[in-house]
């Protein structure tokens, strides 16, 4: 549905400001939420709350809970896999060191945010598991592309990739139920890149 101006937006001290919220904002929200909570977290009325509106505005944009995890989901899809993919060919031309980037960067990113550990919990919701069948093979291709293009034949890539990945979200995994057992020490990425590398 198209953009609507929400219902006003009371603020500290009285004073009342206009917000227009998106379809985005909500979406957001209810990333923010699912990474706090779990997928139960995603809530009309908490979610409203958060953003300081009513339930009007929610349904301006959506018919229901179910349209709004839908659009949180593809959200998640865009900005964690997409966008990052879209930035690393912008910016780096070099694939091992595009490479290094991505299990730099999103290993820190996963490490701090729940969020990836809290979406794979919930991978028994058909949508959830839709979204993470489609991330998860983007992503192994993507890494696969890059062993490619670093001289490996296309089935030890899709291996490597398979394997960069893995180790990404067993880190992740490990960073949030057992913060003790994950090694804080740079260097540890760097033998794993190394041990990726290895012909």
């Amino acid at each position: 549905m198209h953009e609507t101006p929400a219902p006003p937006v009371r603020r500290g001290g009285g004073g009342t400001a206009r917000k227009r919220l998106t379809a985005d904002d909500w979406a957001d929200a209810a990333l923010a939420a699912l990474a706090e909570r779990g997928l139960a977290g995603v809530a009309v009325e908490p979610l409203a709350a958060r953003l300081g509106t009513t339930k009007g505005s929610f349904y301006w944009h959506f018919a229901n809970r179910d349209a709004l995890v839908a659009a949180a989901l593809a959200r998640w899809e865009e900005m964690s896999t997409e966008r990052i993919i879209r930035a690393m060919e912008a910016a780096e031309p070099d694939p091992a060191a595009r490479l290094g980037a991505l299990l730099h960067g999103a290993t820190a990113m996963a490490s701090e945010n729940p969020l990836e550990v809290r979406l794979l919990a919930a991978g028994d919701h058909p949508e959830v598991a839709a979204a993470l069948a489609r991330v998860t093979e983007r992503r192994v291709g993507y890494l696969a592309h890059l062993f490619e293009l670093l001289g490996f034949p296309p089935a030890d890539a899709r291996h490597r990739g398979l394997l960069a990945y893995t180790s990404y979200l067993g880190h992740a995994q490990l960073a949030h139920a057992t913060p003790s057992a994950v090694p804080t020490d740079p260097a540890y990425l760097d033998a794993v890149m190394e041990t990726l590398l290895r012909p």
